[in-house]
């Protein structure tokens, strides 16, 4: 039996001056690599890169997977920075949001978590919110957490008739990392899950397509949470 091979986007270490004499690193978290591994998938590093590569890189995996990292750049939905945004990394974002493309025109699957949620978002249509501040419901703490990443930490409301619920029962607990979020849906993505504060913690294609983006980290949970695993083995083997 052959193992799906998982494209996952990588990300670039640019602060690095101290530790790698001024060189760039290209790296992606180990809990991806771990959580496919886990799954029976073969993971594959695709390298920040020139957009018109994407096509090549598409058609040499069978999935793709974003992961987190820096704030997307609001030049890609029409914003100027707010006075709250962090680091971006746009030539990660035109990568990135090519790869999606590239996925959907080839129909590879696509799993997404927290920024790559978000730049799936703005690839499809949508917006974000630059800052959790400009969210008037704004409750529960979504950005970064002093607990300890393995231990969840705020609940999510699920759609009973979405995919995600075969996976992540209704009221489940969940670690996330971000203070951006979505703002205005695409148009063809639907909202599955949902903080107490009503922000979107996840999102499916509305075709059906094989498309699931969550906004919390699978990846630091995922050896301690059966659901987060549960995402990985979804992804790789029935998507």
């Amino acid at each position: 039996m052959n193992q799906p091979i998982i494209g996952i986007a990588g990300n670039q270490l640019i602060h690095a001056t101290d530790v790698f004499n001024g060189n760039l690193v290209t790296y992606t978290p180990q809990g991806f690599i771990n959580g496919v591994s886990e799954a029976g998938g073969l993971p594959f590093v695709l390298p920040v890169s020139d957009p018109n590569n994407a096509k090549e890189y598409i058609g040499k995996v069978d999935k793709l997977l974003l992961a987190g990292g820096q704030d997307v750049s609001p030049r890609l939905y029409n914003e100027q920075p707010h006075p709250k945004l962090e680091e971006t990394n746009y030539h990660r974002d035109l990568f990135e949001a090519a790869l999606i493309k590239e996925a959907i025109e080839q129909k590879k699957p696509i799993f997404t978590v927290c920024r790559g949620t978000q730049l799936l978002n703005i690839v499809m249509g949508g917006s974000l919110y630059q800052d959790l501040s400009l969210y008037e419901n704004w409750q529960v703490k979504h950005g970064q957490q002093p607990t300890a990443p393995q231990f969840s930490t705020h609940s999510v409301t699920v759609d009973a008739t979405s995919k995600l619920s075969m996976l992540v029962q209704d009221g489940s607990y969940v670690n996330s990392y971000h203070h951006q979020a979505i703002k205005e849906l695409a148009p063809n993505l639907v909202a599955t899950a949902w903080a107490t504060d009503g922000i979107i913690e996840a999102v499916e294609a509305k075709d059906g397509s094989a498309i699931l983006g969550v906004q919390w980290h699978p990846e630091l949970t995922h050896t301690v949470e059966q659901k987060d695993q549960a995402l990985f083995d979804y992804f790789v083997n029935e998507m």
